[in-house]
Parts: structure tokens; sequence; C-alpha cells
């Protein structure tokens, strides 16, 4: 099992498709563990973006994550994040095919509608950027506390 941060982005939000990548990664099989909307603070975003650091795009990724609400989640399943980035697709959405999240959703680069981790290594550090681990569900745990109600 493999966790990854996926971030949607203002544009995602602005335009409301929060709903409709939801859909799309619950149907690959994947659980969400953790979700929050929020305003990405300047701190935050460099952190985020610190690999990024001397590139000269830098101040726009930092500029452009912290011009509206982002929903900030954490999933997991097998292999979550190669299924993620194939969900995903390119960075640039001229590239992305069809069927793809960015192939049928972002408009630019920038405005590219989604992040999601690259490695296993990259989506460590950033899920504990936006969540500690005691806001990870366990679903291990959490099913044998599950109380189920008959409708």
């Amino acid at each position: 099992m493999e966790r990854s941060l996926v971030l949607l982005k203002p544009d995602a939000v602005q335009r409301a498709l929060c709903g409709r990548v939801i859909d799309r990664l619950e149907r690959k099989g994947l659980r969400l563990v953790a979700a929050r909307l929020l305003q990405v603070s300047t701190q935050l975003a460099e952190a985020h973006y610190q690999e990024h650091s001397t590139k000269p795009f830098f101040g726009d990724l930092v500029s452009y994550i912290t011009s509206g609400p982002v929903l900030a989640m954490v999933w997991e399943g097998y292999r979550a994040i190669q299924e993620i980035r194939n969900l995903v697709g390119p960075t640039n959405p001229a590239e992305a095919p069809p069927g793809t999240i960015r192939g049928d959703y972002a408009m630019s680069v920038r405005a590219n509608v989604i992040h999601a981790s690259t490695d296993m290594v990259a989506a460590k550090r950033e899920i504990a950027l936006f969540f500690s681990e005691d806001e990870l569900v366990d679903y291990k745990r959490a099913v044998d506390s599950w109380v189920f109600i008959e409708v």
C-alpha cells in the first residue's frame, strides 16, 4: 500500500471540479485517508515546491497555489503513486491525452488543476507538510470500530 498527496489547485476549486476528480480516484479503487480545504500560505507553498526553488518559475508556482483555496487530500492504495500519476497525465495539458484529468480539465500549464506526488520520498515529505500523522485514517484500525446501520 502506498499513500500520495493530491492537491486540487485553485482553478479546480473555482471551477467546481473537486467532485469529478474525487470520483475518478475512487473509481480507480483508491481510498481517501485525509482531506482539508485550505488557503495555502506562502511559507507552506515554498516548502511544498522546494525542489523548484532555483528555477525561474518558482515564484509563479508559489503565487498560483496561494491565489485561492486548495483541496489537499491523501489517497491510499496498491501502487497509488503511479496509478494517480497515470490518471493525472502530463503537466502540460496540450500533451495530456483525453481521459486524463489534465487532458480533460486543465486550461494551461499554470492552471493545470492538480498536483500529485511523484514518488514515495516526495509523497512522505509532502503529506507531512499538509497533515499530521493523527489526521490520516488508518483503515485497518477503523474497520474494527465501524458501526453498521441497517436501513
